[in-house]
C-alpha cells in the first residue's frame, strides 16, 4: 500500500524537464507519443479516466477509455480543420478537477453517461493537441498521442485495480481521486 501512495505522489509531483519532441528530429509519431506526457494536466486527466473506469467496473473499463480516445480524435480533427472550440484550456483544467472528484466521491453513473462526460472533456484535449501540431505529420502525430493516451488510461486502470487489492482499497482509490483533484487545483492556480 505504501508503494501505491509513493507512486501516486511521485507521478503527481513530477513534471517533465524537457519540451515537446521536435518532429523533424524524432519523427511525427514519436512527437505525438510523447506529447501527452509533457503536460501535468493531460497526465492527470487521462489517468483519472482509467481510475474512474475501473471504479465503475464492468463495461466502463473499456467504454470510458474508448470514448475518450475517440472523442479526442474528433477534437484533433476539428483543430486541423480550423474549427474553433471555445474555452479549450479552461475546459482541460476543469476536466482534471472534475474527473478527480468523480473518483474521489465514488460517483456512480450509468456507463453511457460517464462515457459521455469523458468524451466531452476529450474533445478539448484533442483540440489542444491539434493546435500544437506544428511541423508534425498529422496522421503519425495523432496515432502517437492516441496510443499514449490509451496507455495513460491503462495506468489509471492498473492503479485502481492495485488499490482494490489493498486493505481499504476503496479508500485508496478515493485518495487517488483526491490527489488528482488537488493536482488539478494546483495546475489551475499555477496557470
Amino acid at each position: 500500500m505504501k508503494r501505491i501512495f509513493a507512486a501516486a505522489a511521485l507521478s503527481i509531483a513530477s513534471t517533465p524537464a524537457l519540451a515537446h519532441l521536435n518532429p523533424a528530429e524524432h519523427g511525427s509519431f514519436a512527437a505525438g507519443l510523447s506529447h501527452p506526457v509533457f503536460g501535468l494536466d493531460h497526465i492527470l486527466a487521462m489517468v483519472a479516466v482509467g481510475l474512474w473506469a475501473a471504479a465503475l467496473g464492468g463495461r466502463a473499463i473499456w467504454a470510458l477509455p474508448v470514448s475518450f480516445v475517440g472523442a479526442m480524435m474528433v477534437g484533433f480533427a476539428a483543430a486541423l480543420a480550423c474549427m474553433g472550440l471555445p474555452f479549450v484550456e479552461p475546459m482541460i483544467l476543469v476536466s482534471v478537477l472534475a474527473l478527480g472528484l468523480a473518483v474521489a466521491l465514488s460517483l456512480r453513473l450509468p456507463v453511457a453517461a460517464a462515457a459521455g462526460i469523458v468524451g466531452i472533456f476529450a474533445l478539448f484535449h484533442g483540440h489542444a493537441h491539434g493546435g500544437e501540431l506544428g511541423a508534425a505529420g498529422a496522421l503519425a502525430f495523432g496515432a502517437g498521442f492516441a496510443i499514449s493516451t490509451a496507455l495513460l488510461h491503462a495506468v489509471g486502470i492498473a492503479l485502481a485495480l492495485a488499490a482494490g487489492r489493498a486493505i481499504s482499497g476503496s479508500k485508496v482509490l478515493q485518495g487517488l481521486g483526491w490527489a488528482t483533484a488537488l493536482g488539478g487545483l494546483w495546475v489551475i492556480v499555477g496557470s
